[in-house]
Parts: structure tokens; C-alpha cells; sequence
């Protein structure tokens, strides 16, 4: 019997863009486990951007919020800056009202002051739904439009990220987290530091680990031809998006190290980002251009995966890693760096190892896994014993 839509759970998912990374696949991989038949979902982006838009099933609906353009410059930019911009258009008033509001915002250290004046001509949504999301993770913005123009019966915060490591305003969290019904964290260990950081709201503060369907992954590592530069030697795989926290800087230095041992490797990352010319550059500083392969974002990154004979996961900090839970799947031997969630998903010295972010410890680690055959193949038994497939579903829909 088909299901019509009004008994159907109406669920909103708000999210900055669909850009290829880990918070979209992540979102993604959930509304896939979501039944069709149990949910009528929406993804309100702030953006219509990113590699991931044509990945969305047909059947969620997609909205885009309407002048976030002008908006995101008053967020992003400089306030001078806009301010000035203001002036030079002739907008003397409105250039005069938007220096008050964020001379105000910014003395008052209340972000919320800026919101509500940049959205003071949104209505509140005339569609109702069960529950609305803020997925985004660490846009203030997005927490704040949720609670305030999003008319819903149940409202739930998602935190990707490690508190203690990424910009995170305790004055006004404290204040608009307590309004959200639940609060949940992609990790075990960032819902102890979340709660340890904001203490009264532990009660409201739960884990939700990211669902993922192996299944899944597995069927899509077929579909592409993966590696084509017929290297003949071992390969090594980062994925992630091409930034600081991602720690390629540290990986490209232990390439170097490597090289210089003659170890016939070479290390491949996939993913683009703010610091993909600062990367090139260092490539060329280390000389490793033939060693070192930056292949760009890939909207399916899983025939490198199943391919490659080494995973790296060099990050400064993570809320969960979901391409460290990807890269599981395929049994590889894997090495990361010691972030926020690394120990819920690796067992050191059993399903792989996990080493503190400094290059020499690093290069010592992987000299280890590569020339230790034995090594490499228990890890990549143990991972594979592991249970192939995501047993999430009903413990999700309990909780969405």
C-alpha cells in the first residue's frame, strides 16, 4: 500500500552547501537509509553549489535560501569593508544601519544581534515539519535560522567537529543550543568534550555515530576506472579536502622522508580546497612532483580506495572522520593521526595504527607498515573481519 505524505515524517535537513566533503557525504549516506516510504525530507541549502547536488535522491525536495549572497559577504567579509562597499553604491542609510548593528553585535560579542537584523525580512516558514536540522555543524547562522525561522515540532543540532580545535563561540552556543530539543555529536569522545564545555546543556547532548552502508561503497568502487598511471609500486591514499586541518602539509614532508629511504611508493590525495596552491607549492619545495599526485575532488573516490595498497589519514583534529570509516571498508592497512574519534574507529596495532601528528613519528610508522608485509596483511584480515554491513537503520530511526 502506498504511503501518501501526510503520514509520512516530514524531516529538513539545513546545510551551507553541497560541496564533496564528509559533513555532505555524510548527509547523504544517512537520507539513503532513510525509507522513502517513512520520510518526506528537504535539504535547505544556503548555497545552490558543490559537487554533490546531482548526487541527491530525486525524491527529497531542495530549497535555497533567497539573498544569502548579499548576506554571506556581511558574514564573511571584513565589516569595513561592506560597510565601505555600502557607501560607494549611494546606500548611505543602510551602510550607517549595518556599522550600528555590527558595532553592537561585535561590542556585545551577540552574534544573534547580526542574524536578526540581516533576517529581519524572512517570514517564518508556512511549512511545518516534524523535525529540522541544523546539519551545516559550525555556521552560528544556520543554528540560528533553524531555531527562529523554522517552523517545526521537534529541532535537533549536529556537530561534525571537534569543539576544542575549531572557532567555537561558547557565549552564544550556551545560549542558542538550549533551544534546540537534542544535541547530537558524531563521536564519543566529542560528546565528552562537548559536554565538558557546555555542562548544563549535558543533558540534551547524545552521540550519533555518521551512518554508512559498506554495501554501498563497495557497488560504487566499481564504478570508475580508479588509478590509470600504471605505477608499479605501492600506492598511498589521502582523501580529504585540501586545508589545514586535513594535514596534507605534514604528509607531503613525510613523502619526502620516504623518498629519500627508496622505497618505490607513491601518494595520491584526493580533494580541493583553500590550500591547494600553498600544496602545490610545497610539493615543488620537497621535490616530489612525480611522488606526490594531487588528483582533485572526486564525487566518487572509492575505485582509489578499493585500489590503493596504503590509507593515511593525517588530520589536525576531526569531529568523525567519515573517509577514515570509508576507507575501513576496503580491509587496506591504514594510518592516521591521533584526533578526536580516531581510537572509536582504529584499534592500534591490530586494525591499523594511530600516531601523534609529527612528521618523523609518522615517516617511522609507515616505514613499519611497508616494509612488513606480515603487517600490512593483519591489518587488512582484521579489518576485514569486521562486519560488513551498517546495522545504524533502526537505531537512527529511533532517534530521527
Amino acid at each position: 500500500m502506498k504511503v501518501s505524505n501526510e503520514m509520512k515524517k516530514k524531516v529538513i535537513f539545513m546545510i551551507i552547501h553541497m560541496n564533496v566533503g564528509g559533513t555532505e557525504r555524510a548527509l547523504l549516506n544517512m537520507i539513503a537509509e532513510m525509507p522513502d516510504e517513512k520520510y518526506d525530507i528537504t535539504i535547505l541549502m544556503l548555497e545552490k553549489y558543490g559537487g554533490f547536488l546531482e548526487s541527491i535522491p530525486k525524491r527529497v525536495k531542495k530549497k535555497y535560501l533567497d539573498g544569502y549572497s548579499e548576506m554571506k559577504a556581511i558574514l564573511n567579509q571584513p565589516p569595513q569593508k561592506v560597510v565601505k562597499d555600502y557607501f560607494k553604491k549611494g546606500l548611505i542609510i543602510k551602510g550607517l544601519s549595518l556599522l550600528l548593528i555590527l558595532s553592537f553585535s561585535k561590542g556585545l560579542k551577540n552574534r544573534s544581534i547580526l542574524f536578526k537584523y540581516l533576517l529581519k525580512s524572512f517570514p517564518k516558514s508556512e511549512n511545518e515539519y516534524d523535525i529540522a536540522i541544523a546539519y551545516a555543524g559550525p555556521m552560528d547562522f544556520i543554528s540560528y535560522f533553524v531555531i527562529h525561522k523554522l517552523n517545526s515540532k521537534r529541532k535537533v543540532q549536529w556537530i561534525h567537529f571537534d569543539v576544542t580545535k575549531i572557532g567555537f563561540n561558547k557565549k552564544f552556543t550556551s545560549r542558542i543550543y538550549q533551544k534546540f530539543d537534542q544535541i547530537y555529536v558524531v563521536s564519543l569522545e566529542g560528546k565528552q568534550k562537548l559536554q565538558k564545555y557546555l555542562p548544563k546543556l549535558s543533558g540534551k547532548i547524545d552521540t550519533f555515530l555518521n551512518v554508512m552502508s559498506p554495501k554501498k561503497l563497495l557497488c560504487m568502487s566499481d564504478r570508475g576506472p580508479g588509478f590509470t598511471d600504471q605505477f608499479d609500486g605501492l600506492r598511498i591514499l589521502t582523501v580529504g579536502r585540501l586545508s589545514k586541518e586535513k594535514g596534507q602539509d605534514l604528509i607531503i614532508s613525510a613523502m619526502a622522508q620516504l623518498k629519500k629511504s627508496g622505497l618505490n611508493i607513491r601518494w595520491y590525495c584526493i580533494g580541493d580546497g583553500s590550500a591547494k596552491n600553498e600544496y602545490k607549492e610545497l610539493i615543488r619545495c620537497y621535490g616530489v612532483e612525480k611522488d606526490f599526485i594531487l588528483l582533485g575532488s572526486k564525487a566518487n573516490p572509492y575505485p582509489f580506495m578499493k585500489q590503493c595498497d596504503i590509507y593515511v589519514q593525517p588530520s589536525r583534529h576531526e569531529g568523525f572522520c567519515i573517509t577514515l570509516a570509508e576507507a575501513k571498508c576496503f580491509s587496506k592497512p591504514i594510518l592516521c593521526t591521533n584526533f578526536t574519534g580516531a581510537s572509536e574507529q582504529i584499534v592500534d596495532g591490530e586494525t591499523g595504527m594511530i600516531v601523534d601528528f609529527n612528521v618523523d613519528v609518522m615517516v617511522e610508522a609507515l616505514k613499519k607498515i611497508i616494509n612488513n608485509v606480515q603487517l600490512r596483511n593483519k591489518f587488512a584480515s582484521n579489518l576485514n573481519s569486521i562486519t560488513k554491513d551498517s546495522k545504524l537503520l533502526s537505531k537512527m530511526e529511533y532517534k530521527i
